[in-house]
């Protein structure tokens, strides 16, 4: 129609899965399941659905997988139970919810947003966090002896190691909104009651208007680093976000950890980086096309 103006909208997607990819395993079964997970994701977006919808729905579906170590796939700690850790935000209203070493819930993100849309907090830990849960109804795990399940890529000899994954997901959707959210159950070999940089907003997670950020790696160091919002603070004030990821990750590395980064931008960009052996990984926008991968560039 002449005299009208086509507003240019776009959406961008990023998921992980973890950056303790070992080189040299076959991580193909994983790369099916997130090239499956992105496209269905894809299409939400397209169809104008909301990120914060969205990184919450992907980032469920990698916990109740068993793939990855997160949910259902995360490993008991040196006293012999299982603890999780979740976050979530939103860009545009920075609303937010966490849970911190919650035991039994089927889905620690999806009780995470429950806690940012109908409690004035941010996070809740341990015992306090399993109750809300159980009062707002959420599944728990009825036998986690046979629940749980070693993911893919982790060896029976290594689940006392200080071995780390972690999902996530980032979005950019049509309005222009930025969601973020990560998920995890910690290293392996962690102590009772550890709680890494995944439910800390600012460290594992962060979305404001420009950005939205999901770490995944040895928390303790990322923290230490100035985790995600560092990113974002950089970027407001004027770099790249290609070189404030990679500064981050470089003081990360220098602490003597390592990991990796997803984001989405205001331009619509996607950024997956990592300094660890690998990262699996998955991203897509409306000008690109879905690419996955776990080794290389």
């Amino acid at each position: 129609m002449i005299g009208v103006n086509k507003i240019d909208k776009k959406y961008s997607l990023a998921l992980h899965g973890g950056a303790g990819a070992v080189a040299g395993r076959d991580y193909a079964v994983v790369e099916d399941h997130l090239r499956g997970l992105i496209e269905a994701s894809q299409a939400n977006l397209a169809a104008g659905a909301s990120a914060l919808d969205v990184v919450e729905y992907a980032v469920a579906e990698m916990e109740s997988s068993g793939l990855y170590v997160a949910g259902r796939g995360s490993a008991p700690n040196t006293a012999g139970y299982v603890e999780l850790d979740a976050s979530i935000m939103d860009g545009a209203t920075r609303e937010a919810g966490a849970v911190a070493a919650i035991v039994g819930v089927v889905s620690p993100i999806r009780v995470a947003r429950r806690i940012m849309q109908v409690t004035p907090h941010v996070m809740l830990a341990g015992n306090g966090a399993l109750a809300f849960a159980r009062e707002q109804g959420f599944e728990e795990v009825s036998d986690p002896d046979t629940y749980y399940v070693l993911p893919v890529g982790v060896y029976e000899s290594e689940i006392h190691e200080q071995k780390h994954g972690t999902v996530g997901a980032v979005a950019l959707d049509l309005s222009g909104g930025f969601a973020a959210a990560t998920s995890t159950g910690g290293t392996f070999g962690k102590l009772a009651g550890r709680v890494g940089d995944s439910p800390m907003i600012g460290a594992g997670t962060w979305a404001d208007d420009d950005i939205a950020i999901s770490c995944t790696g040895t928390g303790e160091h990322i923290i230490r680093a100035g985790g995600a919002i560092s990113i974002a603070c950089k970027v407001k004030a004027g770099a790249t976000p290609e070189v404030a990821i990679d500064e981050m990750l470089a003081e990360v590395k220098r602490l003597g950890g390592d990991g990796g980064i997803i984001a989405v931008t205001r331009d619509g960009n996607t950024v997956m980086t990592y300094n660890s052996e690998g990262m699996k990984r998955a991203s897509v926008s409306s000008s690109e096309a879905v690419t996955v991968a776990t080794f290389g560039a």
